[in-house]
């Protein structure tokens, strides 16, 4: 069970975190959380699709895609992640964006501060990243994690105003995944939804202007670029199969 604390420098001057990967961390995953603000990261490695989110307000979700069964990432190489950009979902490791009331120039306001998970595996006595500098200071390692948060926080607050925008205009539709891997192995992917390519393309002028202005136009572009990696992945899918076989 998760044991978030208000992350200080003096509680957790000792702090570190294992940065590699592997099946202790929960890295044998098909798929996670993906935010428009790494868009166009994401997409010259992954898949981005969408989904419903469980729960009573079915708010679309962006994911990218990491295998074809739920736990399978066919990033995962030994205790490396074998592409060049992490997810952030990913990369965040222990941490999240909290939120703490402080008074500022004599207002109340709700500002954003780093909480740690303290019984996460990647939490380890004695191992890892240190979080703080002997004398106190932010490491190297957690300004990255600050700004990975920060895009988080930031895409989020962005992506269900986009997603709305792009549901309203029906260019979210479900997606038919049928992949024939080799001769004997198949997959078929269901839930997941795409951006309609002759739907966008039908969009009268006003409407392209609406989302360009909202900066989401770019956005559908990416999703659409994204689904070029299918074929990286099938590929690397029946490289593991070949392997497997020989072994």
């Amino acid at each position: 069970m998760a044991r978030y604390e208000l992350l200080n420098n003096i509680t957790h001057k000792d702090l570190r975190v294992v940065t590699r990967f592997g099946r202790e961390f929960g890295d044998e995953t098909g798929m996670v959380p993906a935010f428009p603000t790494e868009f166009a990261e994401l997409q010259r490695e992954y898949p981005i699709f969408f989904r419903r989110q469980t729960g009573e307000t079915g708010q679309w979700q962006a994911v990218a895609l990491l295998g074809f069964d739920q736990k399978e990432n066919l990033f995962l190489q030994d205790e490396r992640w074998n592409a060049t950009y992490l997810p952030g979902a990913v990369a965040k490791g222990p941490f999240l964006i909290g939120f703490q009331e402080q008074r500022i120039d004599g207002e109340l306001r709700r500002e954003p501060v780093i909480h740690v998970d303290m019984e996460h595996p990647r939490v380890r006595a004695g191992e890892g990243e240190p979080v703080f500098l002997p004398h106190g200071g932010n490491s190297p390692y957690l300004d990255h994690i600050a700004a990975v948060l920060r895009g988080i926080r930031d895409g989020v607050d962005a992506g269900q105003a986009m997603f709305d925008a792009l549901d309203a205009l029906q260019l979210i539709q479900p997606l038919k995944l049928d992949l024939q891997i080799d001769d004997t192995h198949r997959v078929n992917l269901t839930g997941l939804h795409g951006i309609d390519r002759e739907r966008l393309a039908s969009l009268d002028a006003q409407a392209l202007h609406r989302l360009h202005q909202a900066g989401y136009l770019e956005g559908a572009f990416l999703v659409l670029a994204s689904l070029h990696n299918l074929r990286r992945m099938m590929a690397e899918k029946q490289r593991r199969l070949r392997q497997a076989e020989n072994a």
